[in-house]
C-alpha cells in the first residue's frame, strides 16, 4: 500500500521537476532516509502529540537547501501525515531516476577480493547485454562463487562452485 501511495508522489515530483532537480531532491532524501534509522527521531514522527508542523520544521532542519519544490513537498508530506513515507518515496524516485536514464545499480558477491578491472568487465558485459549503464558495487562476503544482482532489472545471475561440482560428478556418473 505505501508503495502505490509512494509512487504517486514520486510521479507528482517527475512531472514537476528537471533532471537537475530530481537529482538534488533524490539526494536530500536520501539524508533523510538516515535521519529515520534513528529510533528516537523515527518516534517523534510517528508521535500524535507533536505537531504536524513540528514535524514538518524537524525534518526540515535536517537538511540545507534553498530548494522551495524540496521544501514544498516535505510540508505536502507533512501536511498529508506522509513523513514515514520518505524512505520509499527515496526508493521509489531512484528506480524512476534508473529508468529515465538507463543506468541501474547492482551488486557482485564473492568470497573472494575483486580487482577493480574485474568489476569494469562485468559492468561493460552487462552493459552491453541490457543495452544500459550498469555500475556494479563489489561485495566481498561468504558466496561460494559469484552472484551478480541487478534488482532494478528483475536479474540475478550467479556461478557457485558447489553446483559446478554437483553437476560434474552427475554427469560423471551418468557417463559411467
Amino acid at each position: 500500500m505505501s508503495g502505490a501511495i509512494a509512487k504517486k508522489y514520486v510521479n507528482a515530483l517527475m512531472s514537476s521537476c528537471n533532471d537537475a532537480e530530481l537529482t538534488e531532491i533524490y539526494g536530500l532524501l536520501t539524508q533523510l532516509v538516515g535521519a529515520f534509522t534513528i529510533e528516537k527521531f523515527h518516534n517523534i514522527i510517528l508521535s500524535p502529540d507533536v505537531s504536524a508542523k513540528a514535524k514538518e520544521e524537524l525534518v526540515l532542519s535536517l537538511v540545507e537547501t534553498k530548494n522551495t519544490k524540496f521544501q514544498n513537498f516535505i510540508k505536502l508530506l507533512s501536511h498529508n501525515d506522509r513523513l514515514t513515507l520518505i524512505s520509499v518515496v527515496a526508493k521509489e524516485l531512484k528506480y524512476q531516476l534508473s529508468l529515465k536514464n538507463n543506468t541501474y545499480e547492482g551488486s557482485v558477491a564473492t568470497n573472494f577480493k575483486m580487482s577493480q578491472a574485474q568489476v569494469s568487465m562485468l559492468e561493460e558485459n552487462f552493459s552491453k547485454k541490457f543495452n544500459a549503464k550498469i555500475k556494479l558495487n563489489a561485495n566481498e562476503n561468504s558466496y561460494p562463487g559469484i552472484k551478480v544482482e541487478l534488482d532494478d532489472l528483475g536479474v540475478e545471475v550467479s556461478f557457485s562452485v558447489e553446483r559446478l561440482k554437483a553437476q560434474l560428478t552427475e554427469h560423471i556418473l551418468k557417463a559411467i
